[in-house]
């Protein structure tokens, strides 16, 4: 969202509530940097401190469709960013247009600053790796009990565990998929990691 500073500039701002209890994170985009206020902290990174951005698909219980930007800097500290807030105890609300704004707004800036953060994508390497290993071994299990199925003739048992795969891999597959580790640039955002 654009506002006034009240000195006749316009500030990018993002907000969310990571949690029902406890203040919102809020973000704007200054002149002088990126502005936080958390949990009665606060600060300004400058946009050529910012030494690293992490963009991943986090879906949650309460809300499949939730992105987080993990933002570091250079002397120590990092900030998340996600594109969901809490409203209520059974509510998440999705905030993608404010997120998606921002983000692309945080980015612009950092390249005209001519930052040189490192920006990656997805899951870390061993972290997708350890992924991609335990699906192989369920894949395995699974291969295992739909041949057993089948030798002994159980329809009602083969029909559930091809049920239970195809809803395993739509649900586990667009994780998998969105969060696989890659590098991007200032001007390429990874469509698949921003709402």
């Amino acid at each position: 969202m654009q506002v006034s500073d009240g000195k006749g500039r316009w500030v990018t701002s993002y907000a969310y509530k990571a949690s029902l209890i406890g203040s919102a994170h809020r973000f704007e985009l200054t002149d002088e940097g990126l502005s936080w206020h958390i949990a009665g902290r606060s600060g300004v990174w400058r946009y050529d401190e910012i030494s690293a951005i992490r963009l991943s698909f986090r879906p949650v219980s309460m809300q499949q469709h939730r992105f987080r930007a993990d933002v570091s800097r250079a002397s120590g500290g990092r900030i998340a960013i996600l594109s969901t807030s809490w409203q209520t105890a059974a509510l998440m609300a999705p905030q993608d247009r404010g997120f998606r704004d921002f983000l692309v707004e945080l980015h612009a800036r950092m390249a005209k600053a001519g930052s040189r953060a490192a920006l990656t994508a997805g899951l870390g390497r061993k972290t997708y790796a350890a992924v991609l290993a335990f699906l192989a071994v369920l894949a395995v299990a699974m291969a295992g009990l739909l041949i057993r199925a089948l030798m002994i003739g159980e329809v009602a048992g083969l029909l559930f565990i091809l049920g239970f795969a195809a809803l395993f891999a739509w649900q586990v597959g667009g994780f998998v998929r969105r969060n696989q580790p890659r590098s991007y640039s200032f001007d390429r955002l990874p469509a698949g990691l921003l709402p």
